[in-house]
């Protein structure tokens, strides 16, 4: 894409309303514009972003297993209302009725139309185990929206229900979306931590929440660094076997990590020795729940058993903040200058800032890399805009893009370009023919 055809409407100056790191760096490099109180247009720098993080959600769903829907985001009051949820649930849920007087409401979460869609469908245990999940808009009427897309109305959502015959079968469903969970985080260049939490509106027993480490935070959290140690790498995990799933919430789960809700400062310093120690901030990316028939039961899910009795299923559900996890990557990687995209979520790959526009040695040369690292399939926003150098380099530093070619007249004499890193800031000249080989 050609900067100078591209609608980027950067910020020179920080916003008077945006109080934290990521909502000022969002507004500022032109990814989003506020409609009304806690509710953003994407523009295409954010939209790209936005796409990313779902293709890896989408990526590590299907890899589990499961199956993706698209249910609507009006739902009827009914539905609700035979859960017992429509007036327990509070002020966050928007309500509207129709022209024909009928109660709905915009989805704050879907727990009651899947099941209604499962119960329509399904009728024997041998259609179990099965998840299906979407990602889809959600609206709850937040009292104080703030911090741009991190706490706002309307939001994007990844959320997952699966049913099962045991309680037995739905804990490893609960344990596979775990494990997914991780990975998921990890292929997003995020460190995120599970933790017990409280159920909330959703309700049930078991249920983990996922925090990405960051200074402004909403929660305090209290770990064991070696929590922070663990990665996934190219380990092949086994989705439908026990053991695999197990394992690996072995080695996440049996460190110390707690909120500052549930920490207990005996247990910390009984369990973790003191070098290992962490306090830090967090903020919550994901929650997965185990709540049993708590839907099934007043919905009417059931299924036959092999023995031809009726049971209620066994139910979980799991999100993910879509549009959160975009302002949560910035808060965990931003710089002074701009954004530090991870490689998996970046808007492009690379951007190729011309420092000498006009110049027909330049020119050519940024148009040849352009067409080459665009025929190979790499993303590239090529700065061709009639602009100084120095306004050019501030704004790659804003978007963040993981590599920047500079290209100049004194470079093109000696044969090289330059190929710097935005996370490192180290640069290393080379010949324009040996780029592509050098990029990861």
């Amino acid at each position: 894409m050609r900067l100078s055809r591209y609608f980027l409407p950067v910020l020179k100056e920080n916003p008077a309303e945006a109080q934290i790191v990521s909502h000022r760096l969002m507004l500022r490099a032109g990814m989003i514009k506020q409609a009304a109180a806690g509710i953003y247009s994407w523009l295409p720098l954010g939209y790209k972003v936005l796409r990313n993080i779902e293709e890896i959600i989408h990526e590590e769903q299907i890899r589990a297993g499961h199956h993706p829907i698209l249910m609507p985001t009006i739902q009827s009051a009914d539905l609700w209302r035979e859960s017992g949820r429509y007036n327990a649930y509070g002020e966050e849920m928007l309500r509207i009725r129709d022209r024909h007087d009928r109660d709905m409401l915009f989805t704050p979460t879907a727990e009651e139309l899947i099941t209604d869609i499962f119960r329509s469908h399904v009728t024997s245990y041998r259609d179990l185990p099965l998840t299906m999940y979407q990602i889809q808009w959600k609206f709850r009427d937040e009292i104080r929206p703030r911090f741009g897309v991190m706490r706002g109305r309307e939001f994007y959502m990844k959320d997952g229900y699966n049913f099962d015959l045991t309680k037995e079968d739905a804990l490893h469903a609960y344990n596979r979306h775990l494990v997914s969970y991780l990975r998921t985080y990890e292929r997003m260049g995020l460190q995120a931590i599970p933790m017990r939490a409280e159920s909330g509106a959703i309700g049930g027993d078991d249920t983990h929440e996922f925090l990405v480490l960051a200074d402004t935070g909403e929660s305090g959290v209290f770990y064991d660094s070696q929590v922070t140690d663990l990665r996934f790498g190219d380990r092949v995990i086994d989705y439908d076997s026990h053991a695999d799933c197990q394992a690996v919430l072995e080695e996440f789960t049996s460190r110390y990590a707690r909120t500052d809700d549930t920490h207990d400062e005996a247990v910390f310093h009984e369990r973790v020795p003191e070098e290992r120690r962490r306090e830090a901030r967090g903020i919550e990316v994901g929650q997965i729940f185990y709540f049993g028939t708590k839907y099934s039961e007043p919905l009417g899910a059931t299924v036959q058993t092999p023995d031809g009795t009726q049971v209620p299923v066994h139910m979980g559900s799991h999100g993910i903040g879509v549009s959160r996890l975009a302002g949560a990557i910035i808060e965990a990687s931003h710089d002074d200058n701009g954004i530090i995209w991870p490689e998996e979520v970046a808007p492009f790959r690379v951007g190729i800032v011309n420092v000498k526009q006009g110049d027909p040695t330049t020119d050519k040369a940024c148009e040849d890399l352009y067409a080459a690292l665009t025929a190979a399939g790499i993303e590239t926003l090529y700065d061709d805009r009639e602009e100084r150098a120095g306004a050019k380099f501030a704004t790659m530093d804003l978007i963040g893009l993981p590599w920047r070619v500079t290209v100049g007249p004194r470079g093109l004499k000696n044969g090289v370009v330059e190929l710097t890193s935005r996370r490192t800031g180290e640069g290393e000249e080379l010949a324009p023919e040996l780029l592509m080989s050098r990029l990861p």
